[in-house]
C-alpha cells in the first residue's frame, strides 16, 4: 500500500487553502466581505479572493430592481372604507460602499425590511387619505403617489434603497358604497341628459321661430315688390293705351273721320278679348246700343279732356 508523501500532502493542503480563498460574486448583485464579524469591504460581480478561513461572505445583495404587491384598507374623513391595490418598485439606492453597507446591515433580512417598507407605505397612504372626503379619493390617485414618494424617499434612502414606482392599480369602495355613487353618477347622468334635451328643444323652437319670421319677411318684401311691379305695369299700360288713343285719335282727326269708328273698333275688340280669355270666368257687360253709345260718348269725352 503506498504512502503520500509530506510534500504532496502539503502541496495539497497548499491547493485547498489558495481555492478556499477564491469566490465569485454573479452580475446583479455585490458581497459584503467580513472578518471575524466585521465589516471588511464589498466584492463586485466576477472573480474575487478572500483570506481563507479569516474572511468570509456575510452576505450577497441584489442590486437588480424588485417589485411587492400591497392590499390594504384605509378610512376617509367621512368615515368609508377605501380598499386600495398598488404596486411597489424599489432597488438599492446605488452601489456606493455607504449604501450597501445600509442594506446589508439595517435589518436582520429581506423578510424584515419588507415588512418594514410595506407598513411604511401603508402608513403614508393612510394618512393622507384620512384627510380627504370619499368623494375626493377617486381623483387623487397622482397627489396620493407624490405624497408617498415625498414621505419616504428619505426614510429609504437611510436604509440603502429607493422608490423606483408606485403604482396604485385599484381603488375601490365598500359594496353599499359602490351602489350609492353608482346611482349619483346615473341621476347626474339623467339630469344631464334632460337639461341637454331642453337645450336643443330651445335651439329647435328658436331656430323654427327665426325661419318663420324671415319666410313672412321674404314673402312680404316679395310681396311689397310684386304690387310696385303690377302699379307700374298697370301705368305704362295705360300710358300705353293713352298714348295709342291720343296717336289713333289724331290720325282720323288728319283723314276727316269720324273718331266714334275707333272706339267702337276699340269696344268690340274688348268684347271678343274677354270671351277669348275668359277662361271660364263669368263678366256681366251691358251690350245693348243705349250702353255702347253711352260707353262711346264717355270716351270721347275723355278724348276731348286730352285734347284739350
Amino acid at each position: 500500500m503506498s504512502v503520500l508523501s509530506p510534500t504532496i500532502i502539503i502541496l495539497v493542503v497548499i491547493l485547498l487553502i489558495i481555492f478556499s480563498g477564491i469566490y465569485t460574486v454573479q452580475q446583479g448583485t455585490i458581497a459584503v466581505i467580513t472578518m471575524f464579524g466585521k465589516y471588511r469591504r464589498v466584492a463586485r460581480p466576477g472573480l474575487n479572493i478572500k483570506i481563507p478561513f479569516l474572511e468570509r461572505i456575510f452576505r450577497r445583495i441584489s442590486i437588480q430592481n424588485r417589485s411587492v404587491e400591497l392590499q390594504f384598507q384605509a378610512i376617509t374623513l367621512d368615515q368609508a372604507n377605501v380598499n386600495f391595490k398598488a404596486m411597489l418598485l424599489y432597488a438599492v439606492f446605488n452601489q456606493d460602499e455607504e449604501s450597501i453597507k445600509n442594506v446589508a446591515f439595517k435589518f436582520v433580512d429581506d423578510r424584515s425590511l419588507m415588512q418594514a417598507l410595506i407598513r411604511t407605505i401603508e402608513g403614508s397612504i393612510r394618512a393622507f387619505v384620512a384627510t380627504k372626503r370619499q368623494s375626493e379619493i377617486l381623483g387623487l390617485r397622482g397627489e396620493i403617489i407624490l405624497h408617498v414618494k415625498d414621505q419616504i424617499d428619505t426614510q429609504l434612502e437611510s436604509w440603502g434603497y429607493h422608490l423606483i414606482d408606485l403604482q396604485i392599480n385599484d381603488i375601490s369602495f365598500d359594496e353599499e358604497i359602490m351602489k350609492s355613487m353608482a346611482r349619483v353618477v346615473s341621476s347626474n347622468n339623467l339630469k344631464a341628459a334632460a337639461e341637454n334635451e331642453g337645450q336643443a328643444l330651445l335651439i329647435t323652437k328658436t331656430k323654427s321661430a327665426e325661419a318663420e319670421g324671415n319666410a313672412i319677411k321674404i314673402s312680404a318684401e316679395a310681396e311689397k315688390q310684386a304690387a310696385q311691379l303690377r302699379g307700374q305695369g298697370v301705368a305704362l299700360f295705360r300710358e300705353e293705351v293713352a298714348r295709342g288713343m291720343a296717336s289713333a285719335a289724331k290720325e282720323m282727326e288728319d283723314a276727316k273721320l269720324d273718331a266714334s269708328f275707333i272706339l267702337f273698333s276699340m269696344w268690340t275688340e274688348s268684347i271678343k278679348h274677354f270671351a277669348e280669355e275668359g277662361k271660364g270666368n263669368t263678366i256681366f257687360l251691358d251690350g245693348s246700343v243705349d250702353n255702347m253709345q253711352r260707353t262711346m260718348h264717355e270716351l270721347m269725352s275723355v278724348t276731348g279732356s286730352k285734347n284739350k
